[in-house]
């Protein structure tokens, strides 16, 4: 029979269709495969189908994104997730998304006819900056590439009512709003966050009376069970959006009617309570909207009896698939060029930087400071590629808290380098919506301490070429200035490059002069990994650290250490601001010293280390965060392990320890390793 329709926005045939195959899986992995242990972690999206069925409908330009969460199944399957891929995600097997890496509901998709579907974590809340910064993304293709593709494009974030207490639901808004983004906030509201009820999310549980008195911000909000009401608000909130007239928020009101997750049986329901959710069923809805409207019962029973024939089958092919090798766990932390990510950088749209030399070629003999390096260099960089942007606290026209960025707003203009609101999660999360719309972000931290609100996405970032097997990335360089300066204190002295080095698919540098800056900046902003650019206060302009520069095309490669003095006798292993201490330590000992300027953490250089190590038969290692736990320990442990039947001495670490850094100066002579310290270390090395 031919399907009337009721709606010219909408097949409702695929609707109905997907709608049936999403509840009867969800069902069948409740009733059957987790309970045989071959899903281990479900989360239904029984109750949420319908609106997200006939938003993924509505995505079909070229640049259309969406950024989901764990509930989203049925906007997938929509948008052209297979029912075999959705059921091998859930069994971890070989052909799933991921390839059996990340939990099946963790959702990523590259474009197929409708959105893209931007990488999504398991944390909640952590889809809307980057959302946010996709968003951003398409007003920059528009205004700055003059993209012509891009035209009316939009983005969707999806969100449950408890996401909306997340600081990244608040980071997106404030972009969103101030900006003017074209992104529409689809919030499908259950009433509960795992157990907790909405008023404890949101003051009277209803986040878009809350925010009725935002700014460029236009709501609506409705049912998202009842097909006549859905299909008016879902379109009109899209078409509001595509004309780039500000942000949207849509809140939904659905039913859950599963528990949060499998492990979850709802106990802190009542009887009343579930039963009046089920009265909100959308598929007994969606039927009665049908039928005899569109099509009859008996069409209706046909499309369940095909519905359940595709998903037994899909069942089984997943079943049949296999787990992914264990010794292939490790591919895609890092870019390689054997695959190269479908989505996100500059690799995935098709555009390659020139190369460079890592012989340093002065223009002129000036020895400049680590400040004028990294300006210089972004200036460089700004000028050759028209992707790359600059953004943070304060970077605009005053040039950013250390004058790095100083005079590049007025250069290249208040859309490449620009001013953000105060939140370090939205930044970061913003750079890498930007990095999946094939841009190169850089972003500024003022200081060290500032970035940890923003780890959850910087180490989202680093994980994300990992999570989706290769297919997606996120390249972008975060520049922070760290550590002590004349004076310290606990909040601007921080350095605890620990916390970043050890997370994988994050590359990080720790320059300790200007030459070296160029060098591995360069290498950073023409690369294809993230990047965390740790520029020591204390040397940004110490006199020790200045070089001249070393030319347009100079280029470092990351785990290349630096040998800064030749020695046989004690090899010292150091990086950023202790390179210039332990060189003046070693002019007042009496032995000959190898000191090796590491200059990236993530990779390191272990074999020029060890090489060092069999000719001096002993090893220091200085550093200026904690000793307990800090990247010494990694060193000292990797030299004992491939290097003990080299060693005379004992391994030794001058470092910080357990202790923030004090404001006071005296104070900090007790913290920060001194000259004198380091020297009397090896003074005893060179004595053992």
């Amino acid at each position: 029979m031919i399907l009337k329709q009721l709606h010219p926005a909408f097949d409702w045939q695929e609707a109905a269709r997907l709608a049936l195959a999403s509840r009867i899986m969800d069902e069948m992995e409740e009733n059957e495969l987790t309970p045989k242990g071959l899903v281990t972690y479900q989360f239904s999206a029984r109750g949420h189908e319908l609106g997200q069925l006939l938003l993924s409908q509505l995505l079909t330009r070229p640049y259309d994104a969406a950024s989901v969460y764990y509930r989203s199944r049925p906007f997938m399957l929509g948008t052209g997730l297979t029912l075999t891929e959705a059921f091998a995600s859930d069994m971890a097997r070989a052909g799933s998304l991921s390839g059996g890496r990340d939990v099946g509901v963790v959702f990523s998709l590259p474009r197929r006819q409708r959105a893209l579907v931007l990488p999504m974590a398991a944390d909640v809340g952590s889809q809307y900056a980057s959302a946010a910064g996709y968003a951003q993304g398409l007003l920059y293709h528009k205004n700055e590439l003059e993209t012509p593709e891009v035209e009316d494009s939009i983005a969707v974030v999806f969100g449950g009512d408890g996401s909306v207490a997340t600081s990244g639901f608040w980071a997106a808004l404030t972009m969103a709003t101030t900006l003017n983004l074209p992104l529409l906030f689809v919030i499908e509201d259950n009433d509960y966050a795992i157990s907790v009820k909405g008023p404890f999310q949101t003051p009277q549980a209803n986040i878009a009376d809350n925010l009725v008195s935002f700014q460029n911000l236009t709501i609506w909000q409705g049912s998202g069970t009842d097909p006549e009401e859905t299909t008016v608000l879902v379109e009109t909130a899209v078409s509001h959006t595509r004309s780039w007239q500000g942000p949207g928020l849509l809140r939904l009101r659905v039913p859950r009617l599963s528990g949060h997750s499998s492990v979850d049986n709802q106990a802190y329901k009542s009887e009343q309570e579930v039963a009046a959710e089920w009265q909100r069923d959308p598929i007994p809805a969606l039927h009665d909207y049908l039928v005899p409207a569109a099509m009859t019962e008996e069409a209706w029973q046909k499309m369940v009896e095909t519905a359940k024939v595709d998903v037994a089958r899909a069942r089984d092919e997943a079943l049949a698939q296999p787990f992914a090798e264990p010794e292939t766990v490790t591919r895609y932390v890092y870019s390689t060029s054997e695959r190269p990510p479908e989505v996100g950088g500059l690799a995935a749209a098709g555009i390659e930087l020139p190369g460079g030399t890592d012989v340093p070629n002065p223009p002129d003999p000036r020895r400049i400071n680590m400040v004028e390096a990294i300006r210089r260099t972004l200036e460089v960089e700004l000028a050759l590629n028209p992707r790359l942007l600059v953004f943070g606290e304060d970077v605009g026209l005053k040039g950013g808290v250390h004058a790095a960025t100083l005079g590049l707003q007025t250069q290249f203009g208040e859309n490449r380098v620009f001013d953000t609101a105060l939140n370090e999660l939205g930044i970061v999360g913003r750079a890498v919506g930007m990095a999946y719309a094939g841009l190169m972000a850089v972003p500024e931290i003022q200081f060290r301490k500032y970035a940890d609100p923003a780890t959850e996405e910087i180490n989202n970032a680093g994980t994300v070429r990992w999570r989706t097997n290769g297919r997606f990335a996120a390249p972008l360089v975060i520049r922070i200035p760290g550590g002590y300066r004349k004076i310290g204190d606990p909040w601007h002295s921080v350095t605890s490059e620990i916390t970043f080095a050890h997370q994988p698919g994050l590359l990080f540098a720790a320059p300790s002069n200007a030459e070296d800056t160029v060098g591995l900046l360069r290498s950073a902003l023409r690369g294809n990994d993230p990047v965390i650019f740790f520029e020591h206060r204390a040397m940004l302009d110490a006199s020790w650290a200045r070089r001249p520069y070393p030319g347009d095309d100079y280029m470092l490669p990351f785990g290349r250490a630096k040998i800064i003095t030749s020695g046989d006798d004690l090899t010292v292993v150091t990086w950023g601001a202790m390179v210039e201490r332990c060189e003046l330590a070693a002019q007042k000992v009496n032995g000959r010293v190898e000191i090796i300027d590491l200059r990236t953490l993530a990779p390191w250089d272990e074999t020029a280390v060890l090489t060092s190590i069999q000719k001096t038969g002993k090893c220091l290692i200085v550093h200026e965060d904690i000793q307990f736990g800090g990247f010494g320990a990694e060193v000292a442990a990797t030299v004992a392990d491939k290097a003990f039947l080299d060693l005379d001495a004992p391994v030794e670490r001058v470092a910080a320890p357990i202790s923030p850094v004090p404001f006071s100066t005296r104070l900090m002579e007790g913290v920060v390793p001194t000259e004198e310290r380091i020297r009397e270390r090896m003074d005893w090395l060179l004595a053992f």
